[in-house]
């Protein structure tokens, strides 16, 4: 009675998620267009072709010995016909693997268990689970049972397509009713799915609750937890989750470690990255090409590039060979320090080494080149991206309108967007925030607006990042009272000002001399929980002092000099040349002292 009961659940979870494509209306037809375009060669059919996977080199070849797997007779087995589908999916062309199994199915050619689950996947792989599913019921309906391989393969695509409450839904139904025996790639997958979907407290949560159960957890749970507790900067509980599974008698892996290292790298606790790299040695878990890229894009990061290089030598005497991902690591180092020339040194370097820079290589120093303001360097490698067999990305195009924007080069940084629509590269919302940045920049605020509607219309929301540009777009305008009230407004949008916007406000309202207003909004920022910077300070005292009011000034200084800030030039001079200096104030002479460098 039991298997009965399984069988209705499968049948009732196919038809959940099949009943919608009408078996098939034919889902498949999303994938027809790619497919028609390969195949047509002019090849002659032999009768009795030899199957030979090895000459496959292209998706043309593929789809040629289906077809002439096709007309054989007998028939090849199902074997061999999941293996072509499997040199297809390897080509990751998901799409004619999906028209391929829609002609497999219209002259019946042999399926099995297999075959169902490499289709499922090129669905998932796709971001179409909802055609997974449809595959599933097709599959069971015509007496095919699913194992947990499939199963793994569903859930998987469920929180690829961020549909996390279905695929924890299908989880429980999978424990509950047992429907398959869920292996450790199951729990994996599970987790691993909460957490790349922001979720790390319930992969947390479901964690501890399987340790409780017959299904228990593996390093591969583990390490994604800890993996998603560092990457939301709550080292501390990924270091005590590290503890509590060694005390369950799971050793952490080379991957455990990476998370861990990463993490403490983001801090800079670099005292307890030695302790687990002394953990590694001890434990005998080598070292990996990831964990080295770590260490030397994080030294990198923190302006230490010579560390970084010393990390380099170390790699190169342990026979550990640095990729790509190292090279560049050390490129943005280099550009990060301004060291244009050795960046490009490095980048030159490349081939030497047995490798070709990809497109990361080229945005990073088309980045770096950018920032020093030596756009037609950063031009010259931009046009040189397409002679070398890569694409230009949405970074790519982003950094270098940017770049060109920042130089004045408004109609070339338009020219670039025309170009970029013209290649099918789609624009963000960082696009959209330099294209409103230029038109503020150029006191087209009117357009900007403009654009900030087109971007909503098309699904794009705007961030705080957006608002910010657009309030000191305003300001720089003369119009407070607009930049005021889209402040306001920004709580009605979802949207909680942050420092910079609160900062733009505060600094034109001086500006213009209403000075107490400023120190009202400044109450109202720091009540809602946005510290101030140095520039909010540097602005209210500013402002007080072009109304002679140093004293009000006074408690604003004492408060910038108790959080580490310091008097910018404008607020040191100001300081300086005030004529209670001259009349020898003690009390000023002193808070000078403290808040203006090298005083």
């Amino acid at each position: 009675m039991r298997g009965c009961e399984i069988t209705l659940i499968r049948r009732a979870i196919a038809a959940t998620y099949s009943h919608h494509f009408g078996i098939f209306a034919d889902p498949f037809s999303l994938f027809c267009s790619n497919f028609h375009s390969v195949g047509h060669k002019d090849r002659s059919f032999s009768p009795k072709p030899r199957i030979d996977l090895s000459c496959i080199n292209e998706v043309d070849d593929a789809v040629f010995l289906f077809r002439q797997m096709a007309r054989m007779r007998p028939q090849p087995s199902v074997v061999e016909f999941t293996k072509l589908l499997q040199v297809v999916v390897k080509m990751k062309q998901y799409s004619v693997a999906l028209k391929l199994f829609d002609e497999m199915r219209q002259w019946a050619a042999p399926m099995d268990e297999y075959t169902m689950t490499i289709l499922i996947n090129c669905c998932c792989l796709l971001k179409r689970v909802d055609i997974g599913f449809a595959i599933f019921g097709y599959f069971f309906k015509h007496g095919h049972e699913p194992n947990v391989t499939t199963f793994n393969t569903l859930l998987k695509g469920l929180f690829l397509d961020g549909k996390v409450a279905e695929a924890e839904k299908l989880f429980k139904k999978i424990l509950t009713l047992i429907l398959c025996e869920p292996d450790d790639f199951t729990i994996a997958t599970v987790i691993n799915g909460l957490c790349k979907n922001g979720h790390i407290r319930a992969a947390h949560d479901l964690l501890l609750l399987l340790e409780k159960t017959i299904y228990k957890p593996n390093v591969m749970a583990y390490s994604a937890v800890i993996d998603g507790l560092c990457k939301t900067r709550m080292v501390d509980n990924a270091l005590q989750l590290k503890s509590r599974m060694i005390d369950k008698g799971i050793s952490p892996d080379v991957v455990t470690y990476n998370s861990m290292i990463q993490g403490l790298c983001d801090f800079g606790r670099w005292k307890e990255v030695k302790n687990l790299l002394d953990e590694m040695v001890n434990h005998k878990i080598c070292l990996t090409v990831v964990t080295f890229n770590i260490l030397v894009d994080s030294f990198c990061k923190e302006g230490n590039v010579k560390e970084a290089e010393d990390v380099l030598k170390i790699m190169k005497r342990q026979n550990i060979s640095p990729n790509i991902v190292t090279y560049n690591a050390l490129i943005d180092g280099y550009c990060l320090q301004g060291k244009m020339e050795r960046a490009k040194d490095v980048f030159d370097s490349l081939k030497g080494e047995g490798l070709k820079p990809c497109i990361v290589s080229y945005g990073t120093l088309i980045n770096g080149y950018c920032k020093k303001g030596k756009v037609d360097e950063a031009w010259r490698l931009f046009l040189e991206v397409s002679s070398k067999g890569l694409e230009h990305t949405t970074v790519t195009y982003n950094t270098m309108m940017h770049g060109l924007f920042s130089e004045g080069r408004i109609a070339d940084g338009w020219k670039l967007l025309n170009d970029m629509e013209a290649q099918h590269v789609r624009p963000n919302l960082h696009t959209c925030n330099i294209l409103i940045e230029c038109l503020c920049r150029t006191q087209k605020i009117a357009e900007a607006f403009s654009l900030l509607r087109t971007m909503q219309d098309k699904g794009v929301s705007p961030n705080i990042v957006t608002y910010g540009i657009l309030i000191s777009g305003l300001c720089k305008d003369g119009k407070l009272e607009d930049a005021k009230k889209l402040l306001n407004e920004l709580p009605s949008k979802g949207l909680q000002p942050d420092c910079q916007a609160y900062t733009f406000v505060i600094g034109s309202l001086c500006h213009e001399g209403f000075v107490e207003e400023a120190k009202d909004l400044l109450v109202k920022m720091e009540r809602n929980g946005c510290a101030p910077n140095s520039v909010t300070y540097n602005n209210i005292i500013q402002g007080l002092l072009k109304k002679k009011e140093v004293y009000k000034a006074m408690p604003f200084l004492e408060e910038m000099h108790k959080r580490g800030f310091s008097a910018d030039a404008s607020t040191s001079s100001m300081l300086i040349n005030h004529p209670q200096v001259y009349n020898k104030d003690v009390v000023l002479l002193e808070m000078i002292k403290k808040v203006v460098p090298k005083i």
